[in-house]
């Protein structure tokens, strides 16, 4: 197909958007893990 051009490549935007979500989501699960050892443990 001569005339047709590759489409943009959007790995930084998707790595940035699961970073975007993935390091507040981490953060809080450690910090669930946290404070659920403290309610358990006293």
């Amino acid at each position: 197909m001569a005339g047709e051009s590759s489409p943009p490549e959007r790995r930084p935007l998707t790595v940035l958007a699961w970073l975007w979500v993935g390091a507040p989501l981490c953060y809080g699960l450690y910090e669930l893990v946290l404070k659920a050892k403290q309610l358990f443990t006293g």
